[in-house]
């Protein structure tokens, strides 16, 4: 009996697989907040943007030399370069999608149908017909071999596939800004070291010299004891301020090695001495930048840059994720040799054998999956978009904050140079009071500690000075365009 399988029914199905694919919604994002026109700053704005890379900006040959050391061995910059890699792994990947598989296939299999099967009888009473020679002859023990070639693709009709493609190319561009955002990091860091070892320089000079006059001020204050011209309290008092001196020059010393370590593990190395430049006292600032508009941040920032890349690489997750509810089409095919003995395995075309097989598949029970799917990567676009917004507003936070700062460090060095200079005279005055009588021993101590507090503060104030500038350097992008 023949069974005419209706075409009603076949319509009916395919207009239930398409019924069945609402599209969902696109995902809205609310409106980025409006970048300021310029920055708020006491300084005077600039509208010319003249960034600098690193080697133009730094000018000290040492610290220069030590930014390339930890651009070749720093182990986060090669970690951040093999995640570009894994990127650009996974872009190629999606590229495969795109295309058909191809696979060479080579089977063997063997099977045995029951007795009371409708293909163990149809095999038995085939070998009695008499169009069947002996050698075309069923076996009851039933080998099977192939060798051919099979090849699946599924259609990209509504460009799911494209847009995972477009989201893993996003996602290679925001792990290479991910990687320019470590290494801008790290030269400020290793920037920062420097300057600090060479401030810390300086305050050891000063502590040694200190000592140095300290130690000849108990001698003459011992032989003026002796002479009966000051007490044994003067002598304490004298000696005590110089233990404290030396003290300091320990703990200096120990802030030494901590940033020397510190240092070399950036450059990737074990620890051993860093190599330095002149007094942090003598040394000149960093070239003054450009800063720009604020909207040039969005281009400038590598975080900001990694932020928008991430938000492009989670709309097309949401395009996929929303293609996912329409039917997919896939096309099958198969192309060999196949035969129940290898005696004509490899006679063409007596052993040819082909298939081919088109599918319209739609999803109707699994629908709360692709749902979920959906969801997740709605929620993931919009928590990116509101990343993406946070570091705009951290961007123009930074460089504003920057700005004032290094525009009253300058101001507060000013006032620390000049109020290092009345000390040191007071120091001079004092003590030639007290050799003339004028003045006691603790007048002297005192201003002797108090010029030692201010070379001190002259010294941090010139550093956060310097420190300003880097953090200013690494707000405005870290040169990088």
């Amino acid at each position: 009996m023949y069974f005419s399988f209706p075409k009603s029914v076949l319509v009916i199905s395919i207009a239930v697989c398409l019924t069945g694919c609402k599209l969902a919604e696109k995902v809205p994002e609310p409106d980025l907040t409006k970048i300021p026109e310029q920055y708020t700053a006491s300084v005077e704005p600039s509208t010319n943007n003249a960034m600098l890379a690193w080697r133009e900006y730094f000018t000290d040959s040492l610290l220069t030399g030590y930014i390339d050391l930890l651009l070749k061995s720093n182990l986060d910059l090669k970690m951040a370069l093999q995640r570009v890699n894994m990127a650009g792994a996974n872009i190629a990947a999606s590229k495969g999608a795109l295309l058909p598989t191809l696979s060479a296939v080579t089977s063997v299999g063997q099977q045995r149908f029951g007795e009371y099967t409708m293909d163990g009888v149809g095999n038995f009473d085939t070998n009695f017909s008499n169009n069947i020679t002996k050698d075309r002859r069923i076996p009851i023990n039933l080998p099977d071999y192939y060798v051919g070639f099979q090849s699946s693709w599924e259609a990209d009709v509504w460009g799911k596939l494209r847009d995972r493609k477009k989201a893993a190319s996003a996602r290679f561009f925001a792990s290479e800004k991910a990687r320019h955002l470590i290494q801008t990091i790290l030269v400020a860091e290793v920037a920062r070291h420097y300057y600090s070892l060479v401030a810390l320089d300086s305050k050891l000079t000063i502590i040694r010299e200190n000592v140095k006059l300290q130690e000849t001020a108990v001698i003459l204050i011992d032989a003026q004891k002796a002479a009966g011209r000051a007490t044994e309290l003067a002598v304490k008092q004298f000696t005590a301020q110089l233990l404290n001196t030396q003290s300091l020059e320990a703990l200096v010393q120990q802030e030494i090695i901590s940033h020397e370590n510190e240092l070399n593990l950036l450059l990737g190395r074990y620890p051993q001495r860093i190599a330095r430049g002149e007094s942090i006292l003598r040394q000149a600032l960093p070239r003054s930048l450009q800063t720009g508009l604020p909207s040039q941040l969005l281009t400038q920032r590598p975080d900001v840059k990694l932020a928008e890349f991430q938000l492009l690489a989670s709309r097309f997750d949401v395009s996929a994720a929303r293609a996912a509810f329409l039917p997919s089409f896939n096309l099958t095919a198969g192309l060999g040799l196949q035969s129940f003995t290898t005696s004509v395995l490899f006679n063409v075309p007596t052993s040819s054998a082909y298939s081919i097989l088109g599918g319209l598949t739609a999803p109707l029970f699994n629908r709360n999956m692709i749902r979920a799917e959906y969801r997740r990567a709605s929620a993931t676009q919009l928590e990116a978009f509101y990343a993406y917004q946070q570091s705009i507003l951290t961007g123009y936070q930074e460089v504003t904050t920057q700005l004032n700062k290094i525009d009253n460090l300058q101001k507060s060095y000013q006032f620390k140079s000049r109020e290092v200079k009345t000390l040191e005279e007071g120091v001079s005055i004092s003590k030639d009071l007290f050799v003339a009588g004028l003045a006691s021993y603790l007048e002297v101590v005192t201003a002797q500690k108090s010029v030692l507090a201010a070379e001190f503060d002259a010294i941090d104030s010139k550093q956060l000075q310097f420190n300003a500038t880097i953090d200013l350097y690494r707000a405005l992008g870290g040169g990088w365009n």
